[in-house]
């Protein structure tokens, strides 16, 4: 196949000057046979479109923006070409990591650490996972005992910076892997701080789901001459075709107990199901009443880091098939064989849906998603019909019309200027701590639950950020200052649901909110260095 139309049978489009051909197969990689033989023990029988066009292009030496949905690959697409410069340059490891890849989440450092090492055992590659929630002492006695790779969420790398217990003056190449996710959830300072320390002479590689202005202002500042690699449509967001789409307008809370327990009973025993909430006590609750006909567990920010771990390992091994969660879930959690992603809540957002459904169709294979759609929803009705039609899926009729009485869709937050606001103050003030770690309440993530903002009889703090809030005033309370646009919480008539006996009083009154964290957004200059190193050579492994 021509390299015209290979790239126009996966859709990928090329800015920049001088983009080399795509690797269609990996014995046209030259790759050495340690890495290939690891490549090809995996399962993999040709390169990922991602991969394909991006390995050539990093193996030059030069700068890359790739925006490749979640699920392509992409992971191998960065990792690979480091593994070769790590060869090349042979720095010791002892003095600080020749390639830095910054991830958002510690569900996501923690996968892309067990890439490394599976793909680089084999060539003796050492690699260390910095992230928050953890303690230091481990990872910091790993960082003395050498690492040539360091993966690392930016808030506990900072805090070790800080310390002076590790060096960046080696770091060659650096990634920015979930770009967008990093920026949307306030971390552009920790990721500039960082920066700073690292040689200007390198090579930056940053991979990103989507292409907001947030995006490419920090891709102008960070990254010299690059080539942007684009899979698909990144100027609309597209949801992943292999997933057969199911939104169901509910307009009554206690429907989508028994909505759920039809879907769950419709699967095949052992079946790998995903159901995202909107808030913590939502996904306990949930688990606690499905785990007594199915084995469920809960993930989210209030837990600790090892509880995550043991839920994660029972989801993976097939122990408990069904993952109750918040949005901590909703990236970079990459498990082949999830066979139903539910929506319990609508996310804050269209672009947290279409990554929420993203935990299935993973990898080739196909997936379902259902979602339950609300009254409450309804300002993200227009831009939910656009991912539907363009993913080819059959759009309900109440949610064309709610979309057309609406006449406008939920803007997802990430698309906002600097200058917006968002429960009074833009978007370089929101919080920049490590994922869900050193917060003040909870270790609550951007893009996790909320922390119940309006209760009977309580005022609550501010909100912002990603977190999105029960919205609403009830009785005798003072509304809080919440995020986004506060649609009134739907009347229902029915106060108990499945299982648990509560009313709807006695579940969600009771905690109070309060302010969180924020951090600044301090003006950052835009870099000058000189031209890309010299072309890294693939031959003299």
């Amino acid at each position: 196949m021509s390299t015209e139309a290979y790239r126009a049978k996966h859709e990928i489009t090329i800015v920049g000057d001088e983009a080399p051909a795509p690797f269609m197969t990996f014995q046209a990689t030259c790759f050495p046979s340690e890495i290939l033989r690891e490549v090809l023990q995996a399962g993999f029988s040709a390169p990922t479109p991602i991969q394909a066009q991006s390995w050539p292009i990093a193996l030059k030496g030069r700068d890359i923006v790739a925006v490749a949905k979640t699920g392509s690959g992409k992971t191998l697409g960065y990792l690979l070409p480091g593994f070769i410069l790590l060869k090349r340059l042979q720095h010791n490891s002892r003095e600080g990591p020749t390639v830095l890849v910054l991830s958002p989440t510690r569900e996501l450092a923690t996968q892309i650490q067990d890439e490394a090492i599976k793909f680089g055992k084999s060539s003796r590659i050492s690699s260390t996972c910095l992230y928050g929630g953890a303690p230091k002492g481990p990872q910091l006695r790993e960082l003395d005992r050498g690492a040539d790779i360091v993966v690392a969420t930016p808030g506990r790398l900072n805090d070790i910076l800080e310390m002076n217990r590790v060096s960046l003056r080696q770091v060659s190449y650096l990634v920015l892997d979930e770009a967008d996710r990093m920026l949307d959830m306030g971390f552009e300072p920790q990721i500039r701080k960082i920066v700073k320390q690292i040689p200007p002479r390198r090579q930056t590689l940053m991979y990103t789901a989507t292409w907001p202005k947030e995006v490419r202002k920090i891709a102008s500042d960070l990254l010299v001459n690059p080539i942007q690699v684009n899979i698909g449509n990144t100027d609309q967001l597209v949801a992943n075709k292999s997933i057969t789409q199911h939104v169901e307008v509910i307009s009554h809370l206690s429907e989508k107990s028994r909505r759920l327990d039809q879907i769950l009973r419709s699967q095949d025993r052992g079946s790998k199901v995903i159901i995202f909430c909107s808030t913590k006590r939502m996904c306990d609750q949930l688990a606690r009443n499905l785990s007594r006909e199915y084995g469920a567990s809960a993930i989210h920010g209030d837990k600790s880091q090892a509880e995550r771990d043991s839920v994660l390992s029972d989801f993976r091994s097939g122990r408990c098939p069904i993952l109750v969660a918040t949005d901590v879930a909703a990236r970079g959690l990459d498990i082949k064989d999830i066979r139903v992603v539910v929506n319990y809540d609508f996310p804050t957002g269209v672009e947290d849906y279409v990554h929420r459904i993203g935990r299935t169709g993973r990898a080739g294979a196909t997936g379902d998603s259902f979602t339950f759609f609300g009254d409450q929803d309804s300002k993200y009705a227009s831009d939910l019909v656009k991912i539907l039609e363009g993913a080819n899926q059959s759009v309900p009729p109440q949610l064309k019309e709610m979309a057309s009485r609406g006449g406008y869709g939920g803007r997802s937050r990430r698309w906002a200027s600097s200058d917006d606001s968002y429960g009074g103050q833009g978007y370089g003030a929101r919080r920049s701590n490590d994922s869900f770690n050193n917060s003040s309440f909870g270790n609550q993530a951007g893009g996790g639950s909320s922390f119940h903002s309006s209760f009977h009889n309580s005022t609550g703090g501010s909100q912002f950020g990603d977190t999105p809030s029960f919205r609403g005033s009830y009785d005798n309370s003072n509304r809080n200052n919440q995020t986004g646009d506060n649609a009134g919480f739907p009347p229902s008539s029915s106060n108990n649901q499945s299982g648990n006996g509560l009313s709807f009083h006695e579940r969600f009154y009771g905690s109070r909110g309060g302010d969180q964290t924020k951090t600044s957004n301090d003006g950052f200059r835009a870099r000058s260095r000189s031209p890309p190193s010299k072309a890294v050579g693939v031959s003299n492994w």
